[in-house]
């Protein structure tokens, strides 16, 4: 684990790794291709995704796949391909081949220790009550994700920080400002004082699939099931999961944040005031405590930080 040491206190850093899955636009939202939009972030330790996830999927690529040569043309696990064996996984059209590699990686993703929160837009159920939405639909998600997350770390009483799966140039800027408007101003539900506390820089990182980057990948192979699981469980799509995304699933289950024996980490929201959602929480003793635990440490703990991810405070 990665321990900041000082005299008085210890500080895990974590960050949080966002991937999409839907159409992010309110247009035609009646189709089934456009009706869902979910922001899924998978909530890692950064010394354990240096020192455990990255080695590892890194030799699962080695394993099974033959053009993976990193650093210079590293192969990059996307979901899609791998489910539909484009190259360069067209070596798992050999059923043999693919069976092991599946429980190789299923094995993984139970062994590693990281929260998922997944946060589940039905945009058709706005457009049908005759709600307008109050935000683009991935700023709406990204909102209450935040705010999930800073109550993971409030919980626990650590900081971090977060990063996105690229959307592309102009997208991009716009999701870098909404990110540090919400970083300074808050949401409806948790002020910008509270963020903060925990949010090591106002600044998102964004990175595209290509830039190999382990937490993105980690992110972008569990979000579809993810958002899967939650439509089942509210009888929203009626397809059976494959045996793959069956035992998924029931991994994911156990690794959905949860609070007071309650799952947080997963949230349907259905209307303008957000549906299923995380009980609100103000600031604690334990918020206190760790104000306190960061002021001692500043400025010395947030350079590092901030040096380590390549942010700014």
């Amino acid at each position: 684990m990665l321990a900041i040491h000082t005299r008085m206190t210890e500080v895990m850093v974590y960050r949080i790794y966002v991937d999409e899955v839907g159409n992010h636009t309110m247009k035609n939202t009646a189709h089934p291709d456009n009706r869902f939009l979910s922001l899924t972030g998978v909530i890692i330790e950064y010394e354990h995704i240096s020192s455990d996830v990255h080695p590892q999927l890194e030799a699962l690529k080695a394993k099974y796949l033959p053009s993976h040569n990193p650093p210079d043309e590293p192969v990059v696990f996307h979901r899609e391909d791998v489910l539909h064996t484009r190259p360069p996984f067209d070596i798992l059209r050999d059923r043999k081949v693919r069976e092991e590699f599946d429980e190789e990686l299923l094995t993984l993703l139970q062994s590693w220790n990281y929260r998922v929160i997944t946060i589940c837009l039905d945009k058709l159920a706005y457009t049908s009550n005759h709600l307008d939405m109050p935000l683009e639909p991935y700023y709406h998600c990204l909102r209450f994700l935040l705010e999930g997350y800073t109550r993971f770390l409030l919980r626990i009483g650590d900081i971090g920080d977060v990063m996105a799966e690229s959307r592309g140039g102009n997208e991009d800027r716009a999701l870098k400002e909404e990110f540090t408007r919400l970083y300074e101003q808050g949401t409806e539900q948790m002020s910008g004082t509270i963020l903060q506390q925990v949010l090591t820089s106002r600044q998102l990182k964004v990175k595209t699939k290509a830039s190999n980057v382990t937490g993105l990948q980690l992110a972008d192979l569990v979000a579809h099931d993810s958002q899967s699981d939650i439509l089942r469980e509210h009888n929203l799509i009626d397809a059976p999961p494959s045996p793959f995304a069956t035992r998924l699933a029931d991994i994911l289950r156990q690794k959905y944040d949860q609070h007071d024996a309650a799952i947080a980490g997963k949230i349907l929201l259905l209307n303008v005031e957000g549906g299923h959602r995380f009980p609100v929480a103000a600031p604690t003793t334990n918020a206190a405590h760790l104000r306190t635990r960061i002021n001692r440490i500043i400025p010395q703990t947030f350079v590092f930080v901030n040096n380590l991810f390549g942010g700014k405070i």
